[in-house]
């Protein structure tokens, strides 16, 4: 090859060489920058809501968090106003609004201020092992807070939230709700009949070490089973009658075996019968009674109930209704489902659409393309009560492990990705007209 060449050739190489990011504007590579100069800033800031325990039972911690989280947004520009929820026995919501300029895109942002630690819990208190942090809500959902709050700097940094208009809405009792739920979401609902497109902050969730994107959650509803039957001496069982425990076995293994759909699922988490039982006020506690020579004169059942469409709860529904009032001889059966369940996300073609938004943003970035998530991979959350309003997407928060139990975790190199890509999506959107 002629050496007058080489230039050119290297040139060229250098040319399809160039990284991904190079699709990046200005304003956008300045919100890059400004995520990684800040990575430490706030990890500290993680550190310090973690260590304040905010339970959802716990409503003086659940508001400390609340000022906090108030503290970060007022310098950006957000109004922001505390929602007292003191009736329904829970803490209330932080709900805080930029407004923009009133022609492109709304966006609510979603996150929650409470974790399932309360203050008896022993684990309390933030831990970093290499590039972990270990802490009660670090994933769920102070880190998807963090990613929100670190997101939101950039934008200002770059001058892209100037004219964005941003809802936020921060619950603060995602994780054990306040009754009536109907009271309690009421804000959130509304910000979502507002908005345009709903961005929720929970975890990312990985598949085979790939971030995925989620299109869609499934609902949350529980149910109870009480059976009653004749009692009496054990020799007389099934001469005709059965007693309650048989007939409710029948009806939940009538469950497992009829009501089997695809994305559908219906747990059973307490059982028990006898002479006696009886559920606790808080109806998490059972306590029965009985010997082995008396035929069991009561049982009960609770569990959950998960459906991917309203249909196909109103389907299930009707059908587990009908096993129930089928009892065997000698015995009486009902099912009560309770108020305040959380509804279905499906998976619509407006949700996918900007979950292809953020695959362009990941290409910009060289980043790899993030599959959707199947619903059955992920539980119900807030962002739920939006979606028969509002296109949306779950899981812009960090990945992490072992979420809700002892040692949960956040992948700390994860904060940084996606506080970029909620920054440039949030930039790009507020640039679409409505």
């Amino acid at each position: 090859m002629s050496p007058r060449l080489l230039p050119a050739v290297a040139a060229a190489f250098a040319l399809f060489a160039t990284p991904a990011a190079a699709e990046l504007s200005s304003a956008e590579q300045k919100m890059v920058q400004t995520v990684d100069a800040e990575q430490q800033r706030t990890v500290d800031m993680l550190a310090t809501w973690v260590n304040q325990n905010s339970g959802s039972l716990n409503s003086p911690g659940v508001e400390a968090v609340g000022k906090m989280l108030r503290s970060e947004l007022e310098p950006l520009g957000f109004k922001v106003d505390s929602i007292d929820m003191k009736a329904a026995g829970r803490a209330g919501h932080i709900v805080a609004r930029h407004k923009g300029n009133g022609r492109d895109k709304r966006m609510l942002l979603i996150g929650h201020l409470d974790t399932v630690f309360e203050p008896d819990s022993p684990f309390q208190k933030w831990e970093l092992k290499g590039d972990r942090g270990i802490g009660p809500g670090s994933g769920d959902d102070k880190g998807g807070m963090a990613v929100m709050i670190a997101s939101l700097r950039a934008m200002k940094a770059a001058g892209t939230l100037k004219n964005a208009d941003i809802t936020v809405v921060l619950t603060g009792d995602e994780e054990d709700a306040g009754d009536p739920i109907e009271v309690t979401r009421a804000p959130l609902i509304e910000a979502g009949k507002w908005a345009d497109v709903a961005l929720d902050f929970e975890g990312l969730a990985r598949k085979n070490e790939q971030d995925m994107g989620s299109t869609a959650r499934r609902s949350s509803d529980s149910w109870t089973v009480t059976v009653t039957g004749n009692t009496g001496h054990s020799s007389t069982v099934m001469h005709p009658g059965y007693g309650a425990i048989y007939e409710l076995a029948r009806i939940i293994d009538t469950f497992r075996r009829e009501l089997g759909e695809d994305k559908l699922t219906y747990n059973v988490g307490l059982i028990g019968g006898g002479a006696s039982a009886e559920l606790d006020a808080g109806r998490i506690r059972l306590n029965a009674t009985g010997k082995s020579n008396i035929i069991a004169a009561t049982a009960v059942a609770r569990g959950d109930l998960r459906a991917i469409s309203q249909d196909q709860i109103d389907r299930t529904k009707a059908r587990m209704m009908t096993i129930v009032a089928q009892s065997l001889p000698g015995t009486k059966a009902q099912i009560s489902f309770d108020k305040g369940g959380y509804p279905p996300m499906a998976p619509t073609e407006g949700n996918r659409a900007i979950l292809a938004r953020l695959n362009r943003i990941n290409t910009d970035m060289g980043l790899p393309q993030m599959g959707e998530l199947d619903p059955m991979d992920r539980g119900a959350g807030d962002i739920s009560f939006v979606a028969k309003d509002v296109d949306g997407l779950v899981g812009l928060g960090p990945a992490g492990a072992g979420s809700h139990a002892p040692g949960e975790s956040v992948d700390i190199p994860s904060i940084s990705r996606q506080a970029k890509r909620a920054a440039i999506l949030m930039s790009r959107l507020s640039k679409e007209r409505r």
